[in-house]
């Protein structure tokens, strides 16, 4: 059975850190690009953070450039957002996803993303 199970989330004020994790089990991780996204209330789910299955690529969106960072790691069937200096307006629901594609690319669409987690909330005090 597939699972993806995010962690990490929680309270932090403006200018603070936090370091997301995306265990996943019931697949063969290598097989996956993974993917993060956020959704902040009233908003639609947008695209944040995407990992080849190689893990040397990745793309952001404009907004969390330069402060956050997606990684994976194989050992641990895990990928991580490390989010630095974060924002009120990064408060949101932070979803990991995964999807099956070729080696080095890095997919960045919804529509792309086949299997979800349940979410992790993170809110950002001003």
């Amino acid at each position: 059975q597939v699972q993806l199970v995010e962690s990490g989330g929680g309270l932090v004020q403006a200018g603070g850190s936090l370091r997301l994790s995306c265990a996943a089990s019931g697949r063969t991780f290598s097989n996956y690009a993974m993917g993060w996204f956020r959704q902040a209330p009233g908003k639609e789910r947008e695209f944040v953070a995407g990992i080849s299955r190689s893990g040397t690529n990745t793309y952001y969106a404009d907004s969390v450039k330069g402060r956050f960072t997606i990684s994976r790691d194989g050992a641990k069937n895990t990928v991580y957002l490390q989010m630095n200096n974060l924002k009120p307006e990064d408060t949101a629901v932070y979803y990991c996803a995964d999807t099956i594609k070729s080696w080095n690319y890095v997919p960045t669409s919804l529509t792309d993303f086949q299997a979800w987690g349940q979410g992790t909330q993170v809110t950002v005090s001003s």
